[in-house]
């Protein structure tokens, strides 16, 4: 049996990235930030629409209450889709006009967790944010490049997080108000892995991550050991979410940008892991 296909949809992403399942709707939801675009899979009966966006899209997270919101270039925004309506709830760098978001998650609080960079990826001031179910937000890291994952262990005792142009993902310990502490190395890639990009965790504790650059996704044991990885033939492959009723489907997003027309490059793919990931968290304000 094959380990993956292609999601045949006509579109190629410039940068696809952000990839959400949604229980509730029976979808995946993945962005192109520089498209700028929202795009949603039905699992129902395979149905792909797409959202032009008025600025780059780093990520969406759903709420308890309905709706979305999402991380543009411009801050943190309501987002619905029918009708299309966006409204902003606030920008943590208008100092930084230069800079965007790229990849956040929510944890099981109900908090977001999501970095911002600068949109040529050449300066270190990229920050690790955490939006609180009050609206509020904080600093929780910086000095970032790249930044990428979040992701979380099960019971929410470590989070993953990563400077994608220094090859490094680090682990963080969860303080019992729900912060961060003790940053430490975890697995670093080196220059034939390409560079880890977006991340997720499934039901045993094992960190699955995608390979710019590489060509794939590995899976690594929660002592950071490599496990195992799939081959896939985009270069610059983003991101990764679990979905379906049972968990048990994965699909990976993947970007062309800066590379010829191709038919794999900028594909959505559906991955056959073998294993069943964990719940998708919705942000709780």
């Amino acid at each position: 049996m094959a380990e993956w296909r292609k999601i045949d949809r006509g579109v190629r992403d410039t940068l696809g990235e952000g990839t959400l399942w949604s229980a509730r709707e029976n979808a995946v939801y993945w962005t192109d930030i520089v498209a700028p675009a929202l795009n949603r899979l039905s699992l129902a009966d395979g149905v792909i629409q797409r959202w032009a966006m008025p600025e780059p899209l780093g990520w969406v997270v759903e709420r308890a209450g309905g709706g979305f919101v999402g991380g543009f270039q411009s801050g943190f925004k309501w987002l619905t889709l029918d009708p299309l309506t966006i409204t902003p709830l606030g920008d943590p760098e208008p100092h930084l006009p230069g800079s965007r978001m790229n990849d956040g998650k929510a944890d099981e609080s109900g908090a977001i967790w999501c970095g911002t960079m600068d949109m040529t990826g050449g300066q270190d001031v990229g920050l690790l944010y955490r939006l609180d179910p009050d609206g509020g937000w904080a600093i929780a890291d910086s000095g970032y490049r790249v930044p990428n994952g979040p992701a979380f262990s099960p019971g929410g005792d470590w989070l993953y997080h990563s400077d994608t142009a220094r090859r490094q993902i680090y682990r963080f310990s969860r303080t019992a108000g729900g912060g961060l502490a003790d940053r430490q190395p975890f697995i670093r890639f080196a220059e034939e892995d390409g560079y880890p990009d977006g991340m997720t965790v499934d039901a045993d504790g094992h960190l699955w991550v995608a390979h710019w650059g590489g060509g794939r996704i590995s899976r690594f044991t929660p002592e950071g050991r490599l496990d195992r990885s799939i081959a896939l033939p985009a270069g610059q492959v983003t991101n990764i979410c679990f979905a379906g009723d049972r968990l048990d489907r994965m699909f990976v997003s993947s970007a062309a940008i800066g590379l010829p027309e191709s038919e794999h490059d900028g594909a959505l793919f559906e991955v056959f892991p073998g294993t069943h990931g964990l719940p998708t968290n919705l942000y709780a304000g």
